[in-house]
């Protein structure tokens, strides 16, 4: 388990850390540079889910050696299968990574909502449904492993 304590907002207990494959942790299919070390890290404090329909058949390879849990979805309402994912986990114990619109739902709902903004870009309802917004994925990673960063950006 993860925890912070931000002044002015909350305390985050996070047990969970539930992303998204395409457009999050990899484009076209191709795990990206630093994912692969950011979760070996984050994995021996937190559980790693990936949810995705796996639209390039690339999960199971891109994420091979790495202390997870991936997920396939079927294509129709993913935005319902993640949400429900998470309540099944605890959304108040989960931190979700995501981008695209099907990602909505889950950030929303968790304790800490990250959108990412990469290659394939953001749907504006996911970002406005994120604590925060990153610009990458290393970045995201970076501010769950240096607690003062996310303080700073969440403190009232």
């Amino acid at each position: 388990m993860i925890e912070y304590t931000i002044p002015g907002y909350k305390t985050l207990q996070l047990k969970h850390l539930v992303l998204d494959y395409n457009g999050t942790l990899a484009i076209d299919g191709q795990l990206i540079d630093g994912v692969r070390g950011c979760l070996e890290v984050l994995s021996k404090d937190i559980e790693v889910h990936v949810l995705t329909a796996d639209t390039f058949g690339k999960v199971k390879s891109g994420m091979s050696g790495i202390s997870c849990k991936v997920s396939i979805l079927p294509v129709e309402n993913q935005d319902i299968g993640k949400l429900n994912y998470i309540k099944g986990l605890g959304a108040e114990n989960t931190v979700c990574i995501g981008n695209g619109r099907n990602d909505r739902l889950m950030l929303k709902e968790s304790a800490l909502g990250m959108a990412v903004i990469l290659q394939e870009g953001a749907s504006s309802e996911t970002v406005q449904a994120a604590d925060v917004v990153c610009t990458g994925i290393v970045s995201a990673f970076e501010l769950l492993l240096n607690p003062l960063r996310l303080t700073a950006t969440l403190r009232s």
